[in-house]
């Protein structure tokens, strides 16, 4: 296999695999890149800005030199990839190496390529974690007995979404217009108990290549369980591939509310990364050898995005699933009326949840996370929360947001509070695997042990 490298002088054609939308970099600055014309405006940009954009936009697991320090101004317009490059790295050498099933690997450097080791972390998109209307979409709740497929008929929708047992249904419109003269109809049907929006929750990063830093091992074995049963942890998430070596023994039956997932060959999925993440946790606190086992529930299928009526699905599937405890490494600010009443039912079942406080250092709640009934998770880094980690007042928890993963021989980098939660969950499990205690004591060793309050504005 080839390996691209460009010297100060000339330059060779980069290979790009993906049609990829606008992307802003700054409020002033502009980069959008698509399949093979690449444009730019961008004045006085930061190379890591820029280079956490491009990964950000393009898939590429990209390394930089550490120290490297170039200021980037280029103005042009539908440039290829490779001649984009030129321009808005000027002097700075670069590699570009083909993946072999997987996404390239750009290394960024002065000196030589081996010394590019720095991972740079993919940019958070502008939206991401907001809270997106699906405009053309409602979420209605029935009284027992009333048929919604009569109710869609009449209003001219599909019914594309079912949760039976809370007489709940996701009704899909010719458009927003249609959306909100249904809702309008809606609310004066004596049928109808309540209508709400549906919001749209992006699909998690997934991980990227750790380079030369490996995994640890990790070897679990898997016990008969106790009299009461085991403890299954349900991991809410993207769909999981087969683990590394024989953890696989861990995975229940996976259950899936939003189809048949296509996942990147070759590259640990999110859910993939979170249930080694738990099992690592796992590890820490059984010594070894536990009953533990992950339900997995995929709630985003092949889309690009799920919403906040398949999550709550997906908690009701975990539940009857036998869950008793739940991770949710995902979220936005979306505040969803029937995924609250989904999660106040599971802890009314004593089954408790943790979740992801969010990438930003913010302070906004952040959805599952901040409601009541939920355990919320930030990133701990050198006994400080994450400079990219949600700081507000509703969360309850700190746990590292680093972690290594090994997938089909090779290691990665899960960075965020996605990661804590599973942390999170993985240790209150092991927990409760290990010492056969209660939930109320499993929650007070967590918040003994992992507890933080934060301040307004902290």
């Amino acid at each position: 296999m080839n390996t691209l490298i460009r010297r100060r002088a000339g330059l060779a054609t980069v290979w790009l695999a993906l049609a990829l939308a606008a992307t802003r970099m700054l409020a002033s600055d502009t980069l959008r890149w698509q399949t093979n014309r690449v444009s730019a405006d961008i004045k006085s940009g930061d190379v890591y800005q820029l280079l956490g954009q491009v990964a950000a936009t393009t898939g590429w697991h990209i390394y930089v030199e550490p120290g490297l320090s170039h200021k980037v101004s280029a103005k042009f317009q539908d440039l290829p990839p490779g001649d984009a490059l030129h321009m808005l790295l000027g002097d700075v050498n670069f590699a570009l190496v083909p993946g072999t099933n997987a996404n390239p690997n750009l290394y960024v450097f002065r000196t030589t390529m081996k010394n590019a080791t720095q991972f740079v972390r993919p940019a958070v998109p502008a939206d991401a974690g907001k809270a997106r209307i699906i405009p053309n979409e409602l979420i209605v709740r029935l009284k027992p007995g009333a048929k919604i497929d009569e109710i869609a008929k009449l209003l001219g929708a599909k019914v594309i979404g079912r949760i039976d047992s809370l007489n709940a249904y996701r009704l899909q419109f010719e458009d927003a217009a249609a959306a909100e003269a249904a809702r309008t109809q809606l609310s004066s049907n004596s049928d109808v108990t309540s209508v709400e929006s549906n919001f749209a929750l992006d699909r998690p990063a997934d991980p990227r290549v750790s380079g030369p830093v490996n995994a640890a091992s990790l070897n679990l074995e898997l016990k008969p369980p106790p009299a009461d049963g085991r403890v299954i942890v349900g991991v809410v998430d993207t769909a999981m591939q087969p683990l590394c070596g024989d953890l696989n023994k861990f995975l229940l039956k996976p259950i899936s509310v939003a189809g048949t997932a296509q996942l990147e060959p070759g590259v640990p999925s999110h859910g993939t990364a979170m249930a080694e993440t738990l099992l690592r946790s796992v590890q820490s606190m059984t010594k070894g050898s536990t009953a533990v086992q992950i339900l997995p529930v995929d709630v985003y299928g092949p889309n690009a995005s799920t919403s906040t009526f398949d999550v709550a699905n997906g908690v009701v599937q975990a539940v009857n699933g036998g869950a008793r405890i739940i991770n949710m490494s995902l979220g936005s600010q979306g505040d969803s009326p029937i995924l609250h009443t989904v999660l106040q039912d599971a802890k009314k079942q004593n089954i408790p949840v943790f979740a992801a406080a969010g990438n930003e250092p913010v302070t906004t709640p952040f959805y599952p996370a901040a409601y009541p009934e939920v355990t919320a998770v930030t990133a701990i880094d050198q006994g400080k929360v994450a400079s990219y980690a949600n700081r507000g007042n509703f969360v309850s928890l700190g746990t590292p947001g680093t972690s290594i993963v090994c997938y089909d021989g090779a290691n990665y980098f899960v960075v965020g509070t996605s990661a804590s939660s599973a942390f999170a969950s993985g240790i209150a499990a092991g927990y409760m695997d290990s010492t056969q205690n209660s939930v109320s004591q499993m929650q007070t060793f967590m918040q003994t042990s992992f507890g933080v309050q934060m301040a307004p504005g902290q």
